[in-house]
């Protein structure tokens, strides 16, 4: 059976929507708020659109080339959020094709889609990257950096700051996660209390396919699924 579920993509698909489920359920939450993406790095269009036909309805792209390369065999039922490391050169790439980009981790990268977006007078939904667990590998806000940096993008027209994302640190222990994911569900509380102009904050993007049920216990509105839906991947070096 388990070797089944790591090759059958839509037995997959409904096993998230029911540990997702069930997760929501046992911390008192309406499962309804939590939102399953698929997390589509060297993914095939084919298994990609059969995650589609599964109830899949986000889809979660980490390369830029990958994106453009794929983009147009995609079932279009389902929308696209950028959630991987974005240079500033690649930002014209993708506006016109992605409905929020959650991995803006400077300001710098805010004022760029910013100028890129007022060209085609798009509105761009954002999550601002926190570096939740300060390492030194990861980019991203830190903790202290976040209030500020949100005071910011309210200037910005064609932006619409969302909420939060994080990638957890790789390794961690089970309360070590655990905490991580709630100083992140607190910080986005934080956040909304200080009523920021332009600033429609009630997204949490954290969890992934090893901890995804626990960031659903601790907040997370998005969990980002890859390896739990289409199996070990091999990645080019």
């Amino acid at each position: 059976m388990s070797e089944k579920l790591l090759t059958d993509t839509a037995l997959n698909v409904a096993e998230a929507f029911k540990n997702i489920s069930a997760a929501a359920e046992k911390a008192g939450r309406d499962p309804s708020e939590v939102r399953l993406m698929a997390v589509t790095k060297t993914v095939s269009p084919d298994k990609i659109n059969e995650s589609i036909e599964s109830g899949i309805t986000l889809l979660g792209e980490n390369r830029v080339q990958e994106l453009l390369e794929k983009y147009e065999s995609y079932d279009k039922r389902a929308e696209i959020h950028f959630i991987g490391s974005l240079q500033t050169n690649k930002v014209k790439y993708i506006v016109d094709r992605v409905t929020m980009i959650e991995s803006v981790d400077s300001i710098k990268l805010a004022e760029e889609i910013e100028k890129r977006c007022s060209k085609i007078d798009k509105i761009m939904d954002i999550l601002l990257e926190v570096n939740i667990a300060d390492e030194e590998s990861k980019s991203g806000f830190s903790v202290d950096e976040i209030i500020d940096a949100s005071e910011k993008i309210k200037d910005f027209p064609h932006l619409r700051l969302r909420g939060l994302m994080t990638i957890g640190r790789f390794g961690a222990e089970i309360e070590e996660t655990r905490q991580y994911f709630a100083k992140m569900r607190n910080l986005l509380v934080d956040i909304k209390s200080k009523n920021i102009d332009n600033i429609y904050i009630n997204i949490l993007s954290m969890g992934m396919s090893s901890d995804y049920e626990l960031a659903v216990a601790e907040g997370a509105t998005i969990v980002r699924i890859g390896r739990g839906l289409f199996g070990e991947r091999k990645y080019k070096v």
